[in-house]
């Protein structure tokens, strides 16, 4: 069991993980060993997530989930096999609780108070002053 948060956690027979040789330096180590890590959740069979956290995870994940629902997290930033796994397992962690979150209360509409609306006319009248200040002297033609 991977705990995400309080309420969700994944089963391990939920996680695929696949090993690929990485791309990028690494010398001989690179053409030999297998550490890059292709990791798949499927998103719509978990029953560890209720539907409002997979639609809001569908969106957070954008071109990483496939046309299936399948999520696709790929880790070769490190050069070893366990590092990349716990790397992948830690971006799909870290989707999962991002999308587990409620979403932010709707913006309530308010105005301007009248002395915020003064401030700015000050403001700007200021600034034009300062402008007019530039140009060339009136008296001088």
């Amino acid at each position: 069991m991977i705990r995400v948060t309080e309420r969700i956690a994944l089963h391990d027979w939920e996680i695929v993980e696949e090993f690929a040789r990485a791309s990028g330096p690494g010398g001989q180590n690179v053409q030999k060993v297998e550490t890059a890590v292709r990791l798949r959740f499927d998103v719509g069979a978990s029953p560890s997530l209720t539907d409002d956290v997979k639609a809001r995870l569908a969106r957070t994940a954008g071109r990483r989930l496939t046309k299936e629902g399948v999520l696709l997290i790929e880790a070769q930033r490190y050069r070893t096999q366990e590092r990349n796994r716990a790397d992948a397992l830690e971006r799909l962690v870290t989707l999962i609780r991002t999308a587990a979150e409620p979403p932010p209360p709707p913006r309530k509409k308010t105005r301007p108070t009248l002395a915020s609306k003064l401030r700015r006319l000050a403001g700007k009248k200021q600034r034009g002053d300062v402008k007019a200040l530039r140009g060339k002297p009136a008296g001088d033609l």
